[in-house]
């Protein structure tokens, strides 16, 4: 029997893709972009093991007051967002299996050659020890799903079923497909939700994510005058209109949408609270100097009473496109 663990499952370590010179962070000043990932890397590496993937290991070393629970790996690579190219953890017969699946640069936008080969040159090095590594020739990137542990998967159907995505498939083959290899027994799909300056085409790990198995957050905007409005209405009512296994409603929790915020070519940025990190010990969100970080911090202050709740600025992170969570990829136990 397979099944895909919830990010709140226990964790062995948290994977990490740095910035370098041969990203587009270059363009935008390195070592401000460096910035976040070195604040993730420390709020994780207090608890919990952290794989830096970067170009450079003394460098990156070297701008951190402390290593510990750090390892510094030298791959090649594109981008930093690992959640999309890295390992998907399943269990399968109670034991830990990796699964490597095909990363295409969001549909073929951006370059992903050095991307796609960062799990089978991490599992070479050893890093994985004897866990075993299966490649599937499959596009699903992590950001795209969002597990109860319980073989129930929350997707969207833009991403998943997009063209530039396995020539386009049905929900119906999409949901053959992970059953083969997550184990998913059942999917439920959100047909609408984006966010402006979003290039995964709505990944639902920025618009609603499982908090335990029976509830779910997600951006609510209460702005009819946002462009967002229409639209993230519609992912409330068909979220409202999901069932547990136990065919209960989920409870839901809103998170509000900050304050629309812009780059230089007035282009809004894809500002979300969703895009959270759970850790073994702790809760990492991120903030963006919004009135709504602290009223976002006391949220999850109830959902997760026993965690310490860890907020991160992750202005610099959305300037290309992503936030925290999609920085990060755990691997469990």
């Amino acid at each position: 029997m397979k099944i895909m663990p919830a990010e709140w499952e226990r964790q062995q370590c948290v994977l990490m893709s740095f910035p370098h010179e041969e990203t587009d962070w270059a363009e935008g000043g390195l070592n401000e972009a460096l910035s976040p990932f070195i604040r993730i890397a420390q709020a994780i590496a207090y608890k919990e093991a952290v794989y830096i993937i970067c170009k450079d290991k003394n460098k990156i070393a070297s701008m951190f007051c402390s290593t510990r629970n750090m390892t510094f790996i030298e791959i090649p690579t594109n981008d930093t967002w690992i959640r999309d190219y890295g390992y998907i953890s399943i269990k399968e017969n109670g034991e830990k299996r990796l699964l490597d699946f095909t990363f295409d640069g969001w549909g073929g936008k951006f370059e992903a050659s050095f991307d796609n080969t960062v799990n089978s040159l991490l599992h070479k090095k050893g890093y994985m020890g004897t866990t075993p590594l299966e490649q599937i020739d499959f596009v699903l990137e992590g950001g795209a799903i969002e597990s109860d542990g319980e073989g129930t998967i929350l997707t969207t159907s833009t991403c998943l079923c997009n063209p530039n995505r396995n020539g386009g498939l049905t929900k119906e083959e999409v949901e053959e497909k992970l059953k083969e290899t997550l184990g998913t027994q059942r999917l439920l799909w959100l047909d609408d939700g984006y966010l402006a300056g979003d290039d995964t085409d709505s990944h639902v790990d920025t618009l609603a994510r499982f908090v335990n198995k029976e509830t779910i957050v997600y951006v609510k905007c209460d702005n009819p005058k946002d462009e967002h409005y229409e639209s993230l209405q519609k992912m409330e009512t068909q979220l409202q209109s999901f069932c547990t296994k136990e065919g209960k409603p989920y409870t839901l929790v809103p998170l509000p949408m900050p304050d629309a915020i812009y780059n230089d070519k007035q282009e809004r940025l894809p500002a979300t609270y969703a895009n959270f990190l759970i850790t073994n010990d702790a809760l990492l969100y991120p903030t963006y100097a919004d009135k709504n970080d602290e009223l976002v911090h006391e949220i999850f202050k109830k959902l997760f009473p026993e965690k310490e709740i860890i907020p991160i600025n992750c202005l610099k992170l959305i300037e290309e496109g992503g936030s925290l969570h999609c920085s990060t990829m755990q691997v469990v136990y």
